[in-house]
């Protein structure tokens, strides 16, 4: 038997549209986790300051002013907000996923940034495609956003939402030798109606990925209650009927594609953990390695450009690449934002 490491799925609702309270909110999540022996948690995508679900059911004029309030709730990488996250992780000594809307300039993205037990920054990236109406409010990513990382618990990764039905983008992920592997759903009490939007569509995608990646899967959904659907009522005061309380589905698989967690109430809050060894990765793709054993490369490859794009190409030290500087007194920030 080899090590074991504690894995853990956040399912809680954001304070919507409220960047600083949910940091709090984030910052208790990640004590909570750190009591209960977690090694890596992973939070929902766009858990700051929660999903934009008024991009789904409000005419685009009536979206207007949850588009001024999203940009104004939106995180920079080398804001005070992500500062205050970061602390509490070297606090808590875990490692983080946690996912949130990223402001650079004038376009935001839907971001993902591991952090290490040390505060240190292990991996930052961008959703490459938003999904169908997320394009109106978030920008796209290149391939360098599609990266697994060496973390002191194994090998790391991260994908958002619908990034999990992208057959290149998974098998682009599966090729670096993912071991651990952070989804990020938002809440699906959204949108749950439609076939292809639902909880079980949605889940066994999660699981599929776990099976064909032959790694483990830390899957975290936002929940939506009563109160936040109100949050996102239209201009006469209605409660758009597409809304669904709950939404919650936290759940962790293993590298067979087992289920590891134990559900909670999807209207619930909570942390759902698994204790996860590694050496079960070789078993399963002992059986089926996609990207190794088990493919034709004489029949079908990939091309993978995972090379950074930028609009303005500088002549000198210019860029628009996230830069997060290191954690120190508040002296060392200034001079490093100098």
């Amino acid at each position: 038997m080899g090590a074991q490491i504690r894995l853990a799925a956040v399912q809680a609702e954001p304070v919507w549209l409220d960047a600083d309270a949910t940091v709090d909110k984030t910052i208790d999540i990640i004590r909570e986790a750190s009591a209960r022996g977690v090694d890596l948690l992973v939070f929902p995508e766009t858990w700051i300051p929660g999903y934009p679900v008024f991009l789904w059911s409000l005419s685009v004029p009536d979206q207007a002013p949850f588009v001024a309030r999203y940009h104004a709730n939106s995180l920079t990488v080398d804001g005070a907000q992500m500062r205050r996250i970061r602390e509490a992780v070297r606090s808590a000594g875990l490692t983080v996923v946690i996912g949130y809307s990223e402001k650079s300039h004038g376009t935001l993205y839907i971001a993902q940034t591991a952090i290490g037990p040390s505060g240190e920054v292990l991996l930052h990236r961008r959703k490459l495609k938003p999904t169908h109406a997320e394009r109106t409010l978030f920008g796209e990513s290149d391939g360098s956003h599609l990266a697994v990382v060496d973390t002191p618990l194994g090998r790391l990764g991260a994908l958002n939402c619908w990034e999990h039905l992208q057959p290149l983008t998974k098998f682009a992920m599966y090729s670096q030798n993912e071991q651990l592997h952070a989804a990020g759903w938002p809440c699906f009490g959204v949108l749950g109606r439609v076939p292809q939007l639902s909880p079980e569509a949605n889940l066994a995608a999660t699981r599929t990925y776990a099976l064909e990646g032959g790694c483990f899967v830390v899957a975290s959904t936002q929940i939506m209650s009563e109160e936040g659907i109100r949050t996102f009522t239209g201009p006469d005061g209605a409660v758009p009927s597409i809304y669904n309380g709950g939404g919650g589905f936290a759940t962790i698989f293993g590298p067979d594609s087992s289920l590891l967690s134990s559900p909670l109430d999807e209207h619930v809050e909570g942390i759902v953990t698994a204790d996860a060894e590694l050496s079960l990765i070789d078993l399963a793709k002992n059986a089926a390695d996609p990207s190794g054993h088990y493919s034709r490369p004489d029949v079908t490859r990939l091309l993978f450009d995972n090379r950074p794009r930028r609009v303005v190409e500088g002549a000198g030290t210019f860029g628009t690449e996230a830069s997060f500087p290191e954690l120190g007194d508040e002296a060392e920030q200034r001079e490093v934002r100098a």
